[in-house]
């Protein structure tokens, strides 16, 4: 049947009508199809976020970490982290080792101490103490009317080493223009970020060592960590290629990898300087240009 038939029948005003619910059923349908096939959109940030020190929980190592490395990824000082596990200089762990964030480990008896008399008739007592990795002790008496109860020590926290003097020399890591700065607010940036071209240059900031150079820091890819002193480190983030090893001595000036994108959306240096672990502006130790 024509439209024109149905349109005589119906009348203009039904026929009206009806055209335009179609339209509508149409539009509708339309909009709903879009809706289920949009693409999302994710959003990129280009600054390494900072996270709060962890005091909880622990971290089984994995093949090609580091105390160093643990330390930077969980913003610890190396030597606070080492004390608090009981992990000697040089600082050596292994695969599958556990390190603790609150210093919670089995306690293991480490005294034991015997208090019998010669004499047959006096009652005889021994003493168990027993030390926690987190400096709790708990001292156990067994005696003749039985065990006496433990008595626990409060567990010492874990000194903080006093800040040493800053290394001096310190020499840009790279040139290029300065497009992140450094930010005290947790969720931003921690250091400073440098443009440039991809394989440039990237240079020690200062005299050091390599104590880390791999890719298991989530977020910084190809990463430089050189250790300063007893309390300064510098990290060398998203480089294409490292040209040092850990352990190596280097010194201010020195090529140690090529820029590069690793870990990130666009060529960059990502810089940081961490004064026993915290994280500080690396433009109050480097030159004005």
């Amino acid at each position: 049947m024509s439209l024109t038939v149905i349109a005589q029948r119906m009348g203009n005003t039904s026929f009206q009508r009806l055209v335009t619910g179609l339209v509508l059923s149409t539009l509708l349908v339309g909009c709903s199809s879009t809706k289920s096939s949009s693409v999302r959109v994710v959003d990129r940030n280009n600054t390494v976020a900072q996270r709060p020190t962890v005091t909880t929980g622990q971290y089984v190592v994995r093949p090609g970490d580091t105390l160093f490395s643990i330390a930077f990824r969980y913003g610890w000082d190396y030597k606070t982290l080492a004390a608090r596990n009981n992990i000697p200089t040089p600082y050596t762990i292994h695969p599958g080792q556990t390190i603790r964030f609150d210093g919670r480990s089995g306690s293991t008896p480490t005294a034991v101490v015997s208090n019998s008399s010669s004499s047959p008739s006096s009652s005889s007592k021994t003493t168990v103490i027993r030390r926690q990795a987190n400096g709790t002790t708990t001292t156990t008496t067994t005696g003749s009317k039985g065990v006496v109860p433990s008595v626990a020590s409060k567990p010492a926290p874990a000194p903080l080493p006093p800040a040493g003097p800053a290394p001096t020399g310190w020499g840009w890591p790279s040139n290029g223009v300065l497009i992140g700065k450094f930010s005290s607010n947790g969720s931003l940036n921690k250091g400073i970020d440098i443009a440039g071209d991809l394989g440039q240059p990237v240079l020690a900031a200062s005299d050091g060592t390599v104590v880390y150079a791999g890719s298991g820091l989530r977020g910084y890819g190809e990463l430089v960590i050189i250790k300063h002193s007893e309390t300064y480190v510098s990290a060398y983030g998203h480089n294409r290629r490292l040209l040092v090893r850990e352990g190596q001595q280097v010194k201010v000036g020195q090529t140690i990898a090529e820029m590069g994108s690793t870990g990130t959306d666009r060529v960059k240096l990502h810089f940081e300087i961490r004064r026993q672990g915290k994280p500080v502006d690396p433009l109050q130790f480097l030159p004005r240009r």
